[in-house]
């Protein structure tokens, strides 16, 4: 099957060895699953408070959602937390300290990794592009080549609207274990689908093919990020401003219900007793309407044109209230309806109440979102638990990001020749993202552990060769793995080499010195 754009061919694929398995892959990437008989393209429907009915429409709730002051808010601070840009760093580097490469190659990925954030304009749009990622909950990059020369790689990286572009994925059903008779899944193909009207975006559409009309496109072609967070049947991908949909519904509901009440109770009325005695029905009706038009005079003043007019016909509901009374011992009245209780309407508990519950929903601390509040800097125990999650739900936004750039990365490494899928696959999951930390709470936390424990050091130092071995101090004081008392001891026997030697001034800095080493080389080298 011939599809647009590049197709990377794997290892497996060309030998025919294609994974089977009687469970269907982990679909949390928002494809559409099908089986071998397709007759066409079905789109995923959810009901969202009656609202959103396809992806596309759900993708412009939350678009339409962001728009709001509090979500506005909330999403400048997750994104301000996650990306900041500093003239003197680079917002992202790559590193490769947990992969065995040789240095050469080394140098070689952390320049193409150069050319992804070159080709992203990552140093300009980081915040824009973090800002789709975290409020539509997809992104989608579509990796251009020129095909006259693959060897030099990746010559564009254009983003494309996530409502016009659908995963598709083919699953073969046909097969059965000959032992166990389980029928066998197996993925035949996955590609996407492209619509330029978009997919479900033809509201009032008689005809249902228009939202599926497109052409299909190569997987390897599109970069895809999503945000993980599926529905309960796994088969629609969500943003995390989905858990606000419905508190920042209540709280506009509550909001204006409290509009209404204070222009509709806080002004004060007359009410108006009249006696029609006996009056017949239609008498009674006409004698009141008279009577209305002869005691409401109500004088308009035009500041346009300086005139003034009478209006006796207009009655609204926050003016003046008439009622027939028919004879008895009270004859025509006028009362007095007073305004809405001032205490009931400047009251906002449930006004704060969804706030906070919107808030929650947001997963930023309150604190950031109240301008009352001030931010103190201090001890991490001054630090409250809020701010802590925070920190933890930024960091795993950053980790699910950064597939973005491992995706891009491979398909420059594999066109240009640098390294094959399967040698690429086995360093994906070694490769790390450092992003400026701008999170001054994790800084704080970080800083106070490291003198805690060197504070301990100090402590147990006289103990060491007694009761505690040195092995056990590296272990459980300064809590160092393996690696890392490896590592420590080669680069502390790297700097004795490197270092010149220095003759003391006099016997107290020779001895101070001496003291100084043989300590150092107790607790590190044993």
């Amino acid at each position: 099957m011939k599809l647009f754009g590049f197709e990377i061919r794997r290892e497996g694929e060309e030998t025919g060895h294609i994974p089977v398995s009687f469970a269907e892959p982990l679909n949390d990437d928002g494809a559409i699953t099908v089986g071998n008989a397709m007759g066409g393209f079905y789109s995923t429907i959810l009901d969202l408070e009656g609202n959103a009915k396809t992806e596309s429409e759900l993708v412009s709730k939350y678009r339409g959602l962001a728009m709001q002051p509090e979500i506005t808010q909330a999403v400048d601070e997750i994104v301000n937390e996650a990306i900041s840009v500093d003239t003197d760093d680079k917002v992202v580097e790559i590193i490769l300290d947990d992969t065995d490469l040789p240095d050469k190659v080394k140098d070689k990925l952390v320049e193409e990794f150069e050319n992804v954030l070159s080709l992203l304009d990552f140093s300009n749009t980081a915040y824009d592009t973090f800002s789709k990622f975290y409020v539509d909950g997809r992104v989608n990059y579509h990796c251009i080549i020129d095909p006259e020369d693959i060897k030099a790689g990746l010559q564009e990286v254009r983003y494309v609207d996530p409502r016009k572009l659908k995963l598709i994925r083919e699953i073969d059903k046909s097969g059965k274990d000959k032992h166990s008779g389980a029928p066998i899944k197996k993925v035949k193909s996955e590609y996407y689908m492209y619509s330029e009207n978009g997919f479900g975006s033809d509201k009032g559409s008689s005809s249902s093919s228009q939202g599926t009309q497109g052409f299909k496109i190569a997987k390897d072609s599109i970069a895809r990020i999503t945000s993980g967070v599926m529905t309960e049947n796994n088969s629609l991908v969500l943003s995390h401003l989905n858990a606000a949909i419905k508190p920042i519904n209540q709280l506009r509901m509550l909001e204006d219900a409290v509009i209404i009440y204070t222009l509709t109770r806080a002004p004060e009325r007359r009410v108006f007793y009249i006696d029609v005695g006996n009056l017949p029905k239609s008498k009674a009706e006409q004698y009141l309407r008279d009577m209305m038009v002869r005691h409401k005079n109500k004088l308009q003043y035009n500041s346009s044109t300086g005139e003034i007019s009478d209006a006796r016909k207009m009655m609204t509901m926050t003016e003046d209230l008439w009622f027939p009374r028919r004879g008895g011992e009270r004859t025509t009245e006028v009362d007095t309806l007073a305004g809405g209780n001032a205490a009931g309407l400047t009251s906002d508990e449930n006004l704060q109440y969804f706030q906070r519950k919107l808030y929650k929903s947001l997963k930023v601390p309150i604190s950031r979102l109240e301008p009352e509040t001030m931010a103190t800097f201090g001890r991490t125990s001054e630090i409250t638990r809020d701010e802590l999650k925070f920190g933890k739900f930024i960091q795993r936004l950053r980790n699910r990001f950064s597939s973005l750039f491992t995706q891009i990365l491979e398909k420059q490494l594999v066109l240009k020749g640098i390294m094959t899928p399967e040698e690429f696959a086995e360093i994906k999951n070694d490769l790390r993202y450092d992003f400026i930390q701008d999170n001054y709470f994790t800084e704080l936390k970080e800083a106070e552990i490291t003198r805690e424990r060197l504070t301990t050091l100090r402590e147990v130092e006289e103990h060491i060769g007694t009761y505690y071995s040195r092995e056990w101090v590296r272990k459980n004081v300064l809590r160092m793995s393996d690696e890392d008392i490896k590592e420590m001891a080669k680069e502390i026997a790297k700097e004795a080499a490197e270092a010149p030697e220095e003759e003391p001034t006099d016997d107290g800095d020779m001895e101070s010195q001496s003291n100084t080493d043989q300590r150092d080389s107790k607790i590190v080298n044993g």
